[in-house]
């Protein structure tokens, strides 16, 4: 099965020129812990409720702080024709709960989350990502 079977393709994202209050507000309402962050339609990295927590408030920056300087640019994706044993084993090494989707042109095409793996995919798959998520330790990705 492959990953655009099961992702969600309508994402919310945010600029990298809106704030951190913009971004936490976004995640509130979707209820999830990262948002990509996109220039048009291009990914350029994900912002998460840890990024906004560490880098932001706790070295002293306000709400008003542009995405940009809180952003993961480093960020593990997938592609849209990816199966999604693959795509689980990069959730699980990563140990991200949201992995961005992307086509050949790192234009954004949808979001892939454990709970897609669980409803959607065999059940092995969201075992494997869900078996790296929750090992402690480990860098901090997306």
């Amino acid at each position: 099965m492959k990953v655009r079977e099961v992702m969600t393709r309508d994402v919310q994202t945010v600029r990298p020129d809106q704030t951190a209050q913009e971004a936490a507000s976004f995640m509130l309402n979707a209820d999830a812990g990262s948002i990509p962050v996109t220039e048009g339609d291009r990914l350029i990295g994900m912002i998460t409720d840890r990024d906004i927590a560490v880098r932001g408030v706790a070295k002293g920056n306000g709400p008003d702080t542009p995405v940009r300087e809180l952003m993961t640019n480093d960020v593990v994706s997938a592609r849209l024709d990816d199966d999604v044993e693959e795509v689980a084993t990069m959730m699980s090494n990563a140990q991200v709960r949201r992995l961005p989707i992307i086509d050949d042109q790192q234009m954004l095409c949808g979001i892939v989350s454990l709970g897609d793996l669980s409803r959607e995919a065999d059940e092995n798959c969201a075992q494997e990502a869900l078996q790296g998520v929750s090992q402690p330790g480990g860098e901090h990705r997306q």
